[in-house]
């Protein structure tokens, strides 16, 4: 059984530390972290990369660890679904903090389940009143006459100058930025406020509008992390590999059974997959036998494939 630890936090101003020192035992215990930072809590819980992660890399009688439920749940159905997930794949759901502290989420009977629906009810409701909250201080700020919101970049003046320089003179947005001395989203504000810009600026960027500049192609990351489901059989023939790198990834792979055989589901840098296939040759040379010629096709295709999936997560597995 593994202790696995799950941190997020919303914005890119905030950091984990609270929840590094509420799970501070687990951490000296070398339990593995997963983390999402700067996610918003809006994300569906199973969309969120690092908690796909730790699914994936989750074996039966794992036990999922948050420092308190607000890290993982937003709503009564965010509780549920994760609930269901967990359940199903034999995980245990402990909070460290709370009014589920102590408990086992995951349990099934009957008084968990209604505490567990209970408290996911309150959790909800407390959003809500944050929420209501927050929308009925704008308004009493806005009926006030206050301004909301971040302190305008330019007065009146520069920003009618900024106007000028786009439509008159044909200044891209980013000259303008360099100009001023600030980011092109400010420069862009500022024209669409005036209509000076010929679409919106969300519309711009999904069609590709770089302000007069030649759209550059998107990159796919040099070596993205994948989850490829390595056979058995190769798998073994890896175990005293010399690549560190590929050993501690091996490590950390998850079986999955298949029958009577069974594969290992490796998270790596997709460098890593290659090393490994590269390690693996001998298994295909001529007077190999016919079982490791097919694992290390399987394998070899299931790595070619890998390149292909555009933005593919870590808890994206490509297996048969």
């Amino acid at each position: 059984m593994t202790d696995r630890l799950y941190l997020r936090h919303s914005t890119d101003k905030q950091t984990n530390a609270r929840q590094r020192h509420a799970l501070g035992t687990y951490i000296d215990g070398g339990a593995p972290m997963y983390e999402d930072p700067a996610t918003s809590s809006r994300l569906h819980p199973l969309k969120r990369p690092g908690f796909v992660q730790l699914l994936d890399k989750a074996a039966v009688g794992d036990v999922v660890r948050l420092a308190d439920a607000a890290r993982l749940f937003r709503s009564v159905q965010d509780v549920l679904d994760v609930r269901d997930v967990l359940r199903r794949r034999g995980l245990h759901l402990r909070i460290a903090s709370g009014a589920w502290a102590g408990m086992d989420l995951t349990s099934e009977d009957p008084m968990t389940k209604l505490f567990v629906t209970m408290l996911a009810g309150v959790l909800e409701f407390q959003r809500d009143m944050i929420s209501e909250n927050t929308r009925d201080g704008v308004a009493a700020a806005r009926a006030e006459g206050k301004t909301l919101g971040r302190p305008a970049a330019f007065d009146e003046d520069t920003a009618a100058a900024v106007v000028k320089a786009f439509q008159e003179k044909g200044t891209a947005v980013k000259a303008l930025a360099r100009q001023y001395g600030v980011d092109p989203k400010t420069i862009r504000r500022v024209l669409d406020a005036a209509g000076a810009r010929g679409v919106p600026e969300d519309l711009g960027e999904l069609l590709g509008e770089l302000d007069g500049e030649e759209s550059p192609e998107l990159e796919a990351p040099a070596d993205p992390v994948v989850s490829i489901d390595v056979p058995g059989l190769l798998a073994e023939h890896l175990q005293d590999a010399d690549d560190v790198a590929l050993r501690d990834a091996l490590s950390g792979g998850r079986t999955i059974r298949r029958g009577q055989g069974y594969s290992l589901r490796v998270v790596a840098p997709l460098g890593v997959h290659r090393a490994a296939l590269e390690a693996c040759a001998a298994l295909a040379a001529d007077g190999a036998s016919p079982a490791g010629r097919k694992a290390y096709r399987v394998y070899a295709e299931r790595v070619e494939a890998a390149p292909a999936v555009r933005g593919m997560t870590a808890g994206t597995a490509l297996s048969a």
